[in-house]
């Protein structure tokens, strides 16, 4: 394979994205209608390039897996959307978030596509303002903002702990006007199955009908992935439970390099697991670490109801070790300390493996109004999920598997190393580094798909004008379906006695162990074993009821958990190739006496990007080499 080639534009920071979007290939109206492009996903980057792409005439298919384009993964996204407005004017601007971003991602990320994310985000807010989003207000009218984990300045937008689901609803109501107008087709309940190639390049997917069973071919001049990310790999997550990374992976093991697998986010407030029979964990916003207080006792195995536990003998352990930030250091760091602080004995809760998040004295300073005003739904969610009242009582939180910085590795254009394959928001790897700062993956994700991709694609398709419309009859199609089905076959053929569920149980039990929130090099190689022999037994002994010509849930689940243990093996094999710390990346051998992560910049500041190299092959390490100009790199602190 070739050279790992960036395509970064020439000239200052600032003024890349515009210098590309004035020098860009185009394609012109008339031509755009005889262009054919695919988009899976259709959560905020997904729903936001299909609307996007067919607003400027090209002809767009749209799939999703669910039975609504609303019931997509963004939906969840709960406490905000970062833009560099300075509305508060606090000294925020495009370079600050820029800054941070990169800071946050402990200089793992690339400047120029974080930058352009930084730039973009502006747009975000007017557009969604535009669509008709509720963000909140102050008492001027003007868009209100707070704070979120790693940043000192108030930049969050937000719709009081339904952001996600607002800015859903606008980009659904912007989808279906280009539905109604014909622009973009919408085919629900469709899961890709495999990506087609011909002559190199991306021209069609092969997918299975989830109502019916029947597998289809669909061909287009580009294919865009818009799948979101694999954080289910852990099993319990705050992930919806149908998340997966089927459509990542299939277009990886066509040729699409992988990047930074093992960079996963261990997001620091979740309701922590109450029993054994759960499927997924519920993430408690980040925002409410704006007013909520995070402490343990003093004393270990003290079990006193916490509100009769006196402030002095509380251990507030976050503002204590970061004084500078509080409890709004970045999640990696705010994760780490909270295991730290349970580890060593002072967890709460019948299990241990909780803190207190406490809004006590907030209430007292600002009144429960306010704070309702804030967080309300999100303290009735919690409520009815542990019976406790978080206005009177404080609560319990542990960290849980979240986000994934990692995926397809992309160039300045969001093109994978498949030409014709686009990635956009969290199925890419390109803007977070190591670690993501709070409220910026619905940044990055509308950014891509209703600002960046739509600009970025026409260089691209403007030399594929001459292309007839892609037929769905050409071998490669035949081929790639005939697989499919193969594949299909063979999990219908073991009939064993597990069921798929179980053996992702088991698997995220191994992850979460030795590849979570903590790594060390005899646990990675411990993982790689115990991977193989659950894979080799799962293809022994699982179990798919009932036939694939009609909805089969469990067959759906055995497709997913086939690629995870697939991609479960690179990301160990990536953590271990990672001998240093940084960001969500842990690695116990390598942290400062103080305990944070210890990176290793003359040897690690690269991006690692995956090839897959054949069936039981091992993966060939490709490295694009970071380079700093705008910022030095430095040893992060939140102290």
């Amino acid at each position: 394979m070739e050279k790992l080639n960036s395509k970064i534009p020439e000239g200052p920071l600032a003024q890349k994205w515009t210098k590309f979007k004035s020098s860009v290939k185009l394609v012109n109206p008339a031509n755009k209608k005889k262009l054919e492009i695919i988009v899976i996903g259709t959560g905020l980057s997904g729903a936001g390039a299909a609307s996007s792409l067919g607003e400027l005439g090209y002809s767009v298919k749209n799939f999703c897996y669910q039975d609504s384009p609303r019931r997509a993964h963004s939906v969840a996204a709960q406490g905000g959307i970062n833009a560099a407005k300075n509305y508060q004017s606090d000294g925020d601007s495009t370079y600050r978030l820029f800054y941070d971003m990169i800071k946050g991602g402990d200089f793992r990320a690339r400047e120029a596509n974080v930058y352009r994310a930084a730039e973009v985000s502006t747009q975000v807010i007017d557009h969604y303002t535009a669509l008709g989003v509720p963000f909140a207000r102050d008492y001027g009218g003007t868009l209100d903002t707070r704070s979120f984990g790693g940043v000192q300045v108030s930049r969050t937008f937000y719709a009081k702990g339904q952001t996600g689901q607002q800015c859903l609803l606008g980009a659904y109501s912007s989808l279906n006007r280009q539905i109604k107008k014909g622009n973009v087709k919408m085919y629900p309940r469709r899961e890709m199955l495999d990506l087609v190639i011909i002559d190199g390049k991306a021209r069609g997917i092969i997918t299975r009908n989830l109502i019916t069973g029947e597998i289809e071919r669909h061909g287009a001049h580009a294919v865009v992935l818009a799948t979101g990310g694999y954080g289910t790999i852990y099993y319990l997550s705050t992930l919806a439970v149908n998340s997966n990374a089927s459509a990542a992976w299939k277009a990886h093991k066509k040729g699409a390099l992988f990047a930074n697998p093992s960079f996963i986010q261990i997001h620091p407030t979740c309701v922590p697991q109450l029993n054994e029979f759960q499927s997924k964990l519920t993430l408690m916003s980040e925002s409410l670490r704006n007013d909520g207080r995070v402490w343990v006792p003093k004393s270990k195995g003290d079990s006193r109801p916490p509100n009769i536990i006196p402030s002095e003998e509380r251990d507030y352990f976050l503002e204590r070790r970061y004084p500078a930030f509080g409890n709004l250091v970045p999640r990696d760091v705010a994760s780490r300390a909270a295991k730290e602080r349970c580890d060593a004995g002072f967890g709460v809760s019948e299990t241990g493996l909780a803190v207190y998040l406490d809004f006590t004295d907030a209430i007292k300073k600002q009144g429960k109004k306010a704070i309702e005003n804030k967080y309300g739904n999100l303290f009735d969610m919690y409520v009815t999920i542990t019976g406790i009242d978080p206005y009177t009582e404080p609560m319990r939180i542990y960290p849980a598997g979240h986000y994934t910085m990692g995926g397809l590795w992309v160039d300045y254009e969001l093109m994978t190393t498949i030409p014709g394959l686009y990635s956009i928001g969290e199925s890419n790897f390109s803007d977070h580094g190591a670690n993501r700062l709070g409220a910026s993956s619905l940044m990055q994700a509308a950014g891509d798909g209703y600002f960046i991709l739509p600009n970025t694609i026409s260089n691209y398709l403007a030399d594929e004008i001459k292309i007839p419309p892609v037929s769905t009859d050409r071998p490669e199609f035949v081929e790639t379906e005939k697989a499919a089905v193969e594949r299909i076959n063979k999990f219908l053929a073991i009939k064993g006695k597990q069921t798929a569920s179980s053996f992702h149980k088991r698997l995220g039990k191994i992850m979460w162990d030795y590849c979570g929130m903590v790594r060390n090099e005899e646990g990675l190689k411990k993982a790689l074993t115990l991977i193989n022999d659950l894979k080799a037994e799962f293809w022994n002994d699982l179990n798919i009821p009932g036939p694939d010509s009609e909805v089969n849930q469990e067959l759906e689940k055995a497709g997913r958990v086939a690629d995870y243990f697939e991609l479960a093996e690179l990301l160990v094999t990536d953590a271990l190739n990672r001998k240093e710390s940084c960001g969500a990346h842990f690695r116990e051998e390598y942290q400062t006496p103080e305990g944070e992560a210890q990176r290793n910049d003359e040897k690690y500041a690269y991006v690692a990007a995956w090839e897959y190299a054949g069936e039981g092959q091992p993966h060939i390490l490709h490295k694009e080499e970071l380079n700093f100009v705008e910022v030095e790199m430095k040893v992060r602190s939140y102290k």
